[in-house]
């Protein structure tokens, strides 16, 4: 079985040694079960081996022993000479001593190691209730009459686990006092706002003279200062209190780190939803108007957006201000700021506001435009800290995106929409004793183009051409196709050609152009009879069954259904003939209106009848408004294909 375990680790010379000697210590600590011992061993081997790093500026050895009883622990540096400084015949002890006084009190054994090239100290910790072990070391002489404080007092120093700063710093100057005979001590921070008392103990009047002030090293612009005052003559004053003021040091640390820490989860949740909220929105203005709503009072009692036009000229786009009644000074303020604004849209740094604002702007960039700037402002101390400010650049960064997005959403969509308009008749023709009326409702929010369609050819003043299609797809590709469908048709039609030729002609185009999208087809020629009466050839390629609507309210599905274009190389499309009577409608649609979803549950022919049907007698262009509106109402969810509607009715 092994008696006992030795470890052997060179560590770097810099500033890192401490922390891996500590790790060393827990990890053998843990192995052999010697947790009584590990408070004092890591004091000890923190202080040698800083010591060992400081002054003698080498590499550092570290031989770890360890079995049930004992705990054995050499520091050796590669620097001949003296280990550790002498006391003065003054009594006082140098502050680089500290670290031998501590082994003197704490250790069960120590000494230290000559060899060629270097030097060492060892010390040992055995269990307590184990037997002592079989050799001892000299004690290290202190000077007459004085007493050294216990190895317990030394081992409080490292201060209170959990609790506010306050309550840890009290206690840990408390203990200062009691083992140095200070009779007051104070503990200053400035966390980069101005210096202001942690916590204080005892009595400290006439410190200011006579007091040891001990500044404390922390992360700039973090500072500290310790202040010990009525310590008099104490030998063991500075060292105990170089160990407090190094204690005091790691407590900030962790107290800023914890902050900071917490801070930047915050911060990290406030970006997240912030993101959230402004991806959101694809609309221009609404992201705008959002902005200042994220930013006010989070990182600043007032916040304005101005954008950027074409030409580089700012507007104001939107503003809000924690108090309501002081945002129009706030906007008066700012036309004055225009020069500084204009300034910030020619760099990406955080360029500051002057009186009367008093704040600060951001230019909005994405994707290497400037969109505009984003200006933060208020009254209070802590809205120009660092860490708000680049809190407020990461919201700008993350804004101008949203906006940048936001412009190429509403630039597709123009597009889109421009498209979609150029496929349809600007408007429907108006004839004595005819109507005609259309609905179009594109999905996708009006950023596809869809491939549903209509159209009326006016042949002569008494006849019409009705065109209502479904082209597969969406997108540029499906509007090409359908544009080719409409022109095709224009023209085979008005040079003259039967619709079942215009048919055959549209499906070979198809074919050969149409790039493996097909097309469903209603061709509808209207002619008015001298009577008043509607004689109507319907011919349909693949596509849905009008409902013909009667003036008493009956209805019924007319046509014969035939092949759809671009699929095979000979289509059938038989021909129907209709008559229309005053106040009769023929109702055209696309199978967006019958396949609108609600669940699992279709619109479907019969609804669509049943709601036409309610419909006869009223004017074409509203039966199809109500038909639209109904066909939208069936389902909360937005439409999945584009619905397209057509009314031919009788008006005579």
């Amino acid at each position: 079985m092994t008696t006992q375990t030795v470890r052997r680790i060179r560590l770097p010379a810099d500033h890192s040694s401490p922390g891996l000697a500590r790790e060393a210590i827990r990890t053998i600590v843990h192995e052999w079960d010697l947790g009584p011992l590990l408070d004092e061993a890591l004091l000890l081997v923190t202080e040698l081996t800083t010591n060992s790093v400081v002054h003698a500026g080498t590499e550092v050895d570290l031989e770890i022993t360890a079995s049930a009883a004992a705990l054995t622990v050499a520091v050796l540096d590669f620097r001949p000479g003296q280990v550790g400084p002498k006391a003065e015949q003054s009594g006082t002890l140098d502050e680089r001593g500290r670290g031998l006084l501590l082994v003197d009190q704490m250790a069960t054994a120590w000494g230290t190691l000559h060899f060629t090239g270097g030097k060492g100290v060892w010390f040992r910790l055995d269990r307590p209730g184990a037997d002592p072990a079989p050799f001892g070391a000299p004690r290290f002489e202190l000077p007459a009459g004085q007493a050294a404080p216990s190895p317990a007092a030394l081992n409080a120093l490292s201060g209170p686990e959990g609790g506010s700063l306050t309550e840890a710093a009290e206690e840990l100057l408390q203990r200062l006092c009691d083992v140095s005979g200070a009779t007051g001590a104070s503990l200053t921070v400035d966390e980069g706002d101005g210096p202001h008392t942690v916590a204080a103990v005892g009595r400290l009047s006439g410190s200011v003279d006579s007091g040891r002030r001990v500044p404390l090293r922390l992360t700039r612009p973090w500072r500290a200062e310790l202040l010990v005052a009525g310590a008099g003559s104490n030998p063991y004053a500075r060292p105990v209190t170089a160990i407090a003021a190094d204690r005091l040091t790691l407590l900030i640390e962790n107290h800023r780190l914890r902050r900071a820490d917490s801070e930047r989860r915050t911060w990290l949740t406030f970006l997240a939803d912030a993101s959230e909220l402004l991806a959101q929105s694809l609309d221009v203005e609404l992201t705008l108007a959002l902005i200042p709503r994220l930013v006010v009072p989070r990182l600043g009692l007032w916040c304005a957006i101005h954008a950027a036009d074409s030409g580089g000229e700012l507007r104001l786009a939107a503003a809000a201000h924690a108090d309501e009644s002081m945002l129009t000074d706030l906007l008066d303020a700012l036309e004055g700021a225009t020069p500084q604004l204009k300034e910030a849209m020619g760099t990406d740094a955080v360029v500051p506001l002057g009186s009367p604002v008093e704040g600060y702007v951001v230019a909005l960039i994405a994707r290497g435009q400037h969109l505009g700037t984003l200006t933060v402002g208020g009254g209070r101390d802590t809205w120009q800290r660092a860490e708000e400010v680049a809190v407020v650049e990461d919201v700008a960064r993350r804004a101008a995106l949203a906006i940048d997005n936001a412009n190429i959403h509403a630039e597709r969509r123009g597009i889109a929409q421009a498209l979609q308009r150029s496929l349809l008749p600007p408007q429907l023709p108006k004839a004595e004793g005819v109507e005609f009326g259309a609905e179009y409702v594109p999905t996708g929010e009006g950023v596809d183009v869809g491939g549903d369609f209509y159209d009326v050819v006016p042949l002569s003043a008494r006849r019409w051409l009705v065109v209502v299609g479904d082209v597969s797809g969406k997108g540029v590709q499906a509007a090409t196709v359908t544009g080719l469908v409409r022109d095709v048709t224009r023209v085979l039609v008005r040079d003259g050609r039967p619709l079942p030729e215009t048919l055959h002609r549209l499906n070979e185009t198809l074919l050969e152009r149409g790039g493996g999208r097909f097309c469903t087809l209603c061709l509808a020629q209207v002619m008015r009879r001298q009577d008043g009466l509607l004689d109507v050839t319907l011919h349909l390629a693949g596509h849905d069954q009008p409902v013909l609507v009667r003036a008493d309210g009956t209805t019924e599905l007319v046509g014969a259904c035939g092949t759809a274009l671009g699929l095979l190389d000979r289509i059938n499309t038989p021909r129907t003939q209709i008559i229309l009577y005053p106040g009769d409608t023929l109702i055209f649609y696309t199978d967006g209106v019958t396949e609108r979803r609600r669940g699992i549950e279709l619109l479907g022919v019969d609804r669509l009848r049943e709601e036409a049907g309610a419909l006869a007698g009223f004017p074409a262009d509203v039966v199809v408004a109500r038909l639209r509106t109904r066909t939208l109402s069936f389902s909360a969810e937005p439409p999945r294909d584009d619905i397209a509607l057509f009314a031919l009715r009788n008006d005579s």
